[in-house]
């Protein structure tokens, strides 16, 4: 009875240790969507070079998690709902891992924009996006940590917001390329991170999914709410002097 006592201990620190990973993992996420957008906003190359540098710290909990998990299959051969924790584990960190190379690739962007151009105060379109989707991280990883299947599912249901958003700041930075040629290349920066951000939002969706099966042993198979229209969306352009 000992035995069994300390062979269902060890495996419970074992999970533990895979769910504090999750959780270091995912304020490392948090800090860096919001200090890359950060860096954007004030041109601090400083800040995104921080953000960038952090990523290594990701990748190597990332592959901590996978190793330990796969050890974990192999020696303990879970079932059920142990096993779900450790499958859902794995996809959370990948997820995870996922965002904090888009963070990166929005702190990158910092380095490549240059001048001082009106198309600047665009930015706030950028950092508008960046704090829904950086709330719907925030509260993924709530529900990941307390199993909270409702407040997975309104992530989820909340993604075509995100969607939308996307598709309003396309369509407003694409005009404003059209009426003035000087503001092409740092709209076109622009548009790279807000599409960086709203996939965020994906990974955010991911996770809930993940959540759901990790709770009810079912995938959640119902069609994603989507209201991303950036790949069929056209702006006409008017020429004053017609």
């Amino acid at each position: 009875m000992a035995t069994n006592e300390h062979i269902v201990t060890s495996f419970d620190d074992e999970l533990n240790g895979l769910a504090q990973k999750i959780a270091e993992m995912g304020g490392i996420a948090e800090q860096q969507v919001g200090e890359s957008v950060a860096a954007l906003s004030r041109r601090d190359e400083a800040l995104a070079q921080r953000v960038i540098s952090s990523d290594k710290r990701m990748d190597q909990l990332q592959r901590e998690i996978e190793d330990d998990a796969t050890h974990m299959i192999a020696r303990r051969q879970p079932m059920a709902q142990d096993l779900r924790e450790i499958v859902a584990a794995i996809h959370i960190a990948n997820d995870l891992e996922r965002v904090g190379d888009l963070a990166k690739n929005t702190a990158k962007r910092v380095f490549a924009i240059e001048g001082n151009f009106a198309a600047q105060r665009l930015v706030g379109g950028v950092e508008h996006i960046s704090e829904m989707s950086l709330a719907q991280l925030k509260h993924i990883l709530d529900a990941y940590t307390s199993r909270d299947l409702d407040s997975a599912l309104a992530v989820w249901k909340r993604d075509d917001e995100i969607d939308a958003m996307y598709t309003s700041l396309f369509r407003e930075l694409l005009t404003y390329m059209m009426e003035d040629p000087r503001n092409i290349t740092f709209c076109t920066h622009l548009l790279f991170c807000a599409k960086n951000i709203e996939r965020i939002g994906d990974h955010a969706t991911n996770i809930a999914e993940t959540i759901h099966y990790l709770v009810t042993g079912i995938p959640l198979t119902d069609e994603r709410p989507k209201k991303d229209e950036s790949s069929v969306t056209t702006v006409e352009y008017s020429d004053a002097d017609d």
